[in-house]
C-alpha cells in the first residue's frame, strides 16, 4: 500500500468511495478513485514526486497544495503545465509526467478560444471563502443582482474544504469546526434568487470600464486546454480571494516529501490522502493544531510538533487581551484532548532547520531557537521522518488588489495587506476588500469583513443605507483577536539563518541565497538595476508568490516593508495564449 493512502475503514468522515476509473501515468494503467485530483490519484501510487526542474532537474511534487506554486505540473492528454493538485481526474485521463520547460519546437497552431457572451451584474464578489460568501448574501439581501466568483469546484475556500461529491462523507461534520454554521450559510447562498454562482471560474485581470469594473476570467477545469473565456461586469466588486501559506527557506526544502501546512491540510481533507507515515510538524499559530487532527485523521504519524515561539512569548502575546479568544476555548480543549490521545507533545522555541535525503525527504534536523528565532548551537537533533509540514503564517493574494490600483498597508503580522476604511472601501472607488485580503485574521473576522464589504457595495450602486451595527462589531473583535495573534506568534528576524548560500531561495528559477546574495550587491553599485532581472528571483511559474516575500526580507532591512511591486501581475492567474487572443473586436 501506498505510504500516502488512505483506507475507508476507520475514517473518522466515513467517505463514501464510488467505484475506480482507469487512467495511465506515462502509459501505465493506474485505478484511479473519482473524484481524487491529479495529485492525490498520483500520491496514491507511492509516488510524491513527477516532474524535474528545467535547470539542475530536481525532483518536483506538491509542495503548496492550492496551485500558488506551480511545482506539481504534469501533461494531461497532452497539454503541460497543468498543476496536479487543481485538476480533478477524467476516466481516461493519460497522465505524463514532466520534465523541466523547453523551447518550442515548432509555430503552435491554437485558433483563438471563442469567448463566452459576457455577464453583469450590480455586485461582483470574488472568492467564495467565509468573507466572500457573506459577502454575497449581505449584498443579495439590500436588493441588487450579486455574481459571486470562485476558481474551486466547491464554495467554502480553504478553511471550509469539502471532499468531492463523488465521494461525499457520511460525516462531513468531523471534518472541520463550524460545519453546521456553514452549511446553513453556503445554502442560504445557493437557493438566493439575486445570487448567480460561477464555480470553476479564475479571474485573470481587472479593468475599468464605464461605471464599474469588467473580470476576465477563465471558465471550466483548472488548467484544462479548452477552458472557455468570458467577461463579467460588476458596477461594484468585493474582492475575497483568501491567502496562502508563507513558508519560510531552510536546507533542504526543496526535497519532495516538504510540505507547506496548507497542503498537508488539504490533501487530508479534500482527498483523504496522508502527505507521509511519519510527519514532523513545524512552523508557528495556532493553524498548526488544526492540521495535526487533520493528519491524525487519515492515519498519519505525527512525529513531532514544533512552534518556532516561545511559551512565554506565545502566553505575553494573547495576555494582552486576554478576554478576545475566550469563545476559542472550547476548541482549543478538543486540540489538547486529541494531542494527549495520541500523545503529540509540542514543543515550543523549536523548528526544523533543515531537511535530509536523497531525492525525497528521510529525515529532519530540529533545534532550539532563542528569541529572534537563531538556532542555538549544540541543540540540534534528528528525527526520522518521510515527510515534513511547515507553515509560517499566510500571505495574501494581492494581485487582483494592486491591479485595481488598491493602496496597500501593513497588516497586524506585518505582512503586505489591503488599506480599507470602515465600509471596507479600499482606495479605488467601488472596490471593497474583505478577509485575510486586510489582514490576517482567521475565518470569524472574514466573515464579519464580507457582510459590512457586502452591505457597504451594495449601498455603493444603489445609494441606500444599510445599518451593520454588530456586524461593525465583530469586525472590531476580529481585529482585536488578529492583533493578539500576531503579538502571540510573531515571525522573529532569525530565520535568516536557517539557510546557507546553497539554499534555494526561489524555488522555480533555482536561485539560491548565494546568488540572491551576489545580485543585491550588484543592484547597489548600479542603482535603479531590478533584482528580479539580475537574478531571476521571482520570475518563475508562480511569480514570486512563493519566494518574493522571503526575497525582500533577505535583501531588506526592513523585513516587514510592503512592496507593492511584488504583487504587480497583470494577469494573475495562468493563462494560455489562445486565450489571450481575441476574436471579438468590441472588447
Amino acid at each position: 500500500m501506498s505510504p500516502f493512502s488512505r483506507s475507508a475503514p476507520g475514517d473518522p468522515s466515513e467517505p463514501r468511495f464510488g467505484e475506480p476509473v482507469e487512467i495511465s501515468v506515462d502509459g501505465v494503467p493506474v485505478a484511479a478513485v473519482p473524484g481524487q485530483t491529479v495529485a492525490a490519484a498520483l500520491m496514491a501510487t507511492g509516488r510524491d514526486s513527477w516532474r524535474t526542474t528545467r535547470g539542475a532537474e530536481r525532483p518536483r511534487g506538491v509542495f503548496c497544495g492550492i496551485g500558488a506554486c506551480f511545482d506539481c505540473l504534469v501533461v494531461v492528454n497532452g497539454t503541460p503545465d497543468v498543476r496536479a493538485c487543481q485538476r480533478t481526474i477524467q476516466p481516461g485521463d493519460a497522465i505524463t509526467t514532466q520534465a523541466g520547460a523547453q523551447l518550442p519546437t515548432r509555430t503552435g497552431a491554437a485558433q483563438p478560444t471563442q469567448h463566452s457572451e459576457a455577464l453583469s451584474f450590480e455586485v461582483v464578489v470574488v472568492g467564495a471563502g467565509p468573507a466572500g460568501l457573506t459577502a454575497a448574501l449581505a449584498a443579495a439581501e439590500t436588493g441588487v443582482s450579486v455574481g459571486l466568483v470562485d476558481a474551486g469546484r466547491a464554495v467554502g475556500g480553504q478553511f471550509h474544504r469539502q471532499l468531492p461529491t463523488e465521494f461525499a462523507a457520511r460525516r462531513p461534520e468531523r471534518l472541520q469546526h463550524g460545519w453546521a454554521r456553514f452549511v446553513q450559510l453556503r445554502d442560504r447562498v445557493a437557493r438566493h434568487h439575486r445570487i448567480t454562482q460561477l464555480a470553476e471560474t479564475s479571474v485573470w485581470a481587472i479593468e475599468e470600464i464605464e461605471h464599474g469594473h469588467r473580470l476576465w476570467a477563465q471558465t471550466g477545469p483548472a488548467d484544462a486546454g479548452r477552458r472557455g473565456v468570458r467577461a463579467v461586469d460588476g458596477r461594484a466588486l468585493v474582492l475575497a480571494p483568501g491567502a496562502y501559506d508563507r513558508v519560510l527557506p531552510f536546507k533542504g526544502w526543496d526535497l519532495p516529501g516538504v510540505y507547506s501546512a496548507g497542503a498537508a491540510q488539504a490533501l487530508a481533507k479534500g482527498q483523504r490522502i496522508a502527505v507521509g507515515q511519519r510527519v514532523v510538524l513545524a512552523g508557528t499559530g495556532p493553524f498548526l493544531l488544526p492540521v495535526a487532527e487533520s493528519l491524525v485523521g487519515v492515519g498519519a504519524e505525527v512525529a513531532g510538533m514544533f512552534e518556532a515561539n516561545s511559551a512565554r512569548t506565545i502566553a505575553r502575546g494573547w495576555s494582552s487581551d486576554p478576554l478576545v479568544a475566550r469563545g476559542k476555548i472550547g476548541e482549543a480543549a478538543g486540540y489538547a484532548g486529541l494531542l494527549a490521545r495520541h500523545r503529540i507533545r509540542p514543543r515550543t522555541g523549536w523548528t526544523v532547520v533543515a531537511a535530509h535525503g536523497d531525492r525525497r525527504v528521510e529525515a529532519v534536523t530540529v533545534a532550539k531557537l532563542d528569541h529572534d528565532w537563531r538556532p542555538i548551537r549544540g541543540t540540534e537533533q534528528q528525527l526520522e521522518a518521510d515527510a515534513v509540514c511547515v507553515g509560517f503564517g499566510f500571505t495574501a493574494q494581492l494581485e487582483l488588489a494592486v491591479s485595481t490600483r488598491c493602496e496597500l498597508t501593513a497588516g497586524p503580522d506585518g505582512g503586505p495587506a489591503v488599506r480599507v476604511d470602515e465600509h471596507q472601501q479600499t482606495s479605488t472607488p467601488g472596490v471593497f476588500a474583505a478577509g485575510e485580503l486586510t489582514g490576517i485574521g482567521g475565518a470569524d473576522l472574514a466573515a464579519a469583513e464580507g457582510r459590512v464589504a457586502g452591505a457597504a457595495a451594495a449601498r455603493f450602486v444603489t445609494g441606500s443605507e444599510a445599518v451593520l451595527s454588530q456586524a461593525h462589531e465583530e469586525v472590531a473583535k476580529g481585529k482585536r483577536f488578529a492583533a493578539a495573534l500576531a503579538a502571540a506568534h510573531p515571525v522573529r528576524p532569525g530565520w535568516v539563518e536557517w539557510s546557507d548560500d546553497e539554499t534555494l531561495i526561489c524555488r522555480c528559477e533555482e536561485v539560491s541565497r548565494g546568488e540572491l546574495r551576489r545580485a543585491a550587491a550588484d543592484r547597489e553599485l548600479l542603482p535603479g538595476r531590478s533584482l528580479k532581472l539580475s537574478s531571476r528571483v521571482g520570475l518563475g511559474m508562480c511569480q514570486g508568490r512563493i519566494c518574493s516575500r522571503n526575497a525582500t526580507c533577505l535583501t531588506s532591512p526592513d523585513q516587514n516593508a510592503v512592496v507593492r511591486n511584488e504583487f504587480n501581475r497583470p494577469i494573475a492567474v495562468p493563462v494560455r495564449l489562445k486565450d489571450l487572443a481575441n476574436p471579438q473586436e468590441d472588447q
